[in-house]
C-alpha cells in the first residue's frame, strides 16, 4: 500500500500531461502510485498515459467515458490505495519536494490535511505571481479555532488530504460543474481536526487559453451561486452553520457578490447575473455590509466592492482596461 495516491484527472491535455505526471515520478518522496483517470479524452492523452505506465509500474491509467474533472477525481478517489490523496491537474506541475514536505508536515502534526504554496506560471514559462497563505505556517491549526481557515483558496490541488476524510464525510466532487473545489473544500476543511500550512511553493499553477476559469462563457458563471446553494447548505446539514456563519458569510461576500461580480461586469455591464448575485448575498446574509472580515480586502478589492455597490459596472470593466 504506497503512502500517498497522486489522482491526476486526464482530458485534452496532450501537451502537458506528460510534464505533470514525470513532475510526480521525480520526487524526493517516492511511495506513491499515480492515479491517471483518463477522462474519456479524444487526444493522444490517454496514449501518453498508457506509455509512461510501461515505463514505470507506479502509475495506473483508468479510463472512463467522459465525466468531468469533479467525476475523474471521484474515481480516482475509489481506485486509490494510499492513506493520503493529492490531486494535480493534468496541464501543471509539482516541485520535486512537494510531496516530503506536506506528508512530513501531516505526519509531523498529525494533521488530516497539509497545504503548501503555489505560483502560476503563463505557458512562456515566466512566473506571474505566488501564492502563500497569509496563516500560522508550520503549525497544528483546529478549524474551529481558527475558523478563517475557511478563506484559504480552495483549489483541489495544492493540498494533501487524509485520505479517510473522504471516508468519514462522504465528500464527493460534483461533477461536470465550475467551482467544484468551492463546492468541496471548505466542507473538507472543516471536518479536520487539524490542518497544517506549508511555508513551500509546491505547485505550478499554469494559466492558459483553453482552461476552465479563462473560458468566456457568460451564462455558466451563474453556477457560482450554485455552489454557494451547495456549501451553505451542506454546513446547515451538519449544524455546522452558527459556528461558520460570519466566515460563511464572508466567502459569499468575496466569492458571488465581489469576484463573480467583477468577473461577469468585465464581459458585460448590462448582465442580469449582475442582480442576481446581488439579491442572493442579501437573501443569504442580510447584514453582509457589516462583516468584521471586510478588513481583509485589499485597496484594489474595496475600490471594487464600492463600485459594485453602487452598480457602477462600466467602470470596473473600464478599470480593468487601464491596467491592460
Amino acid at each position: 500500500m504506497p503512502a500517498i495516491s497522486v489522482i491526476v484527472p486526464v482530458y485534452n491535455v496532450e501537451a502537458y500531461v506528460e510534464k505533470c505526471l514525470r513532475s510526480v515520478l521525480g520526487q524526493t518522496f517516492q511511495d506513491f502510485e499515480i492515479v491517471a483517470v483518463d477522462d474519456g479524452s479524444p487526444d493522444k492523452s490517454g496514449e501518453i498515459c498508457q506509455r509512461l505506465a510501461r515505463e514505470d509500474g507506479r502509475i495506473r491509467v483508468v479510463r472512463q467515458e467522459n465525466q468531468g474533472l469533479g467525476g475523474a477525481r471521484n474515481t480516482g478517489i475509489r481506485e486509490a490505495k494510499g492513506q493520503w490523496l493529492l490531486f494535480p491537474d493534468s496541464d501543471d506541475w509539482l516541485e520535486p519536494e512537494a510531496l516530503e514536505r506536506a506528508y512530513n508536515a501531516a505526519q509531523k502534526h498529525d494533521a488530516d490535511m497539509a497545504v503548501f504554496a503555489f505560483q502560476t506560471v503563463n505557458e512562456g514559462g515566466q512566473v506571474l505571481g505566488t501564492f502563500r497563505e497569509s496563516l500560522p505556517f508550520d503549525t497544528p491549526l483546529v478549524p474551529e479555532d481558527q475558523r478563517d481557515m475557511l478563506f484559504a483558496a480552495p483549489c483541489a490541488w495544492n493540498k494533501l488530504y487524509r485520505a479517510e476524510l473522504f471516508q468519514k464525510t462522504g465528500v464527493l466532487y460534483p461533477p461536470r460543474v465550475w467551482y467544484e473545489d468551492v463546492r468541496t473544500t471548505p466542507k473538507l476543511m472543516a471536518a479536520c481536526r487539524r490542518v497544517v500550512f506549508i511555508d513551500y511553493v509546491g505547485y505550478n499553477y499554469l494559466q492558459r487559453a483553453g482552461s476552465i476559469m479563462s473560458s468566456i462563457n457568460l451564462d455558466r458563471n451563474v453556477e457560482i451561486v450554485e455552489a454557494f446553494e451547495d456549501l451553505l447548505g451542506y454546513f446547515r446539514a451538519q449544524g455546522l452553520f452558527p459556528r461558520y456563519q460570519e466566515e460563511l458569510c464572508y466567502l459569499t461576500l468575496f466569492h458571488v457578490y465581489l469576484t463573480a461580480s467583477v468577473r461577469v461586469a468585465r464581459l458585460d455591464t448590462k448582465s442580469p447575473l449582475l442582480g442576481r448575485f446581488r439579491a442572493y448575498t442579501e437573501k443569504a446574509f442580510p447584514g453582509f455590509r457589516q462583516s468584521a472580515y471586510l478588513r481583509r480586502l485589499t485597496k484594489k478589492q474595496r475600490l471594487l466592492l464600492a463600485l459594485v455597490e453602487k452598480r457602477l459596472y462600466g467602470l470596473v470593466r473600464l478599470l480593468f482596461q487601464i491596467k491592460g
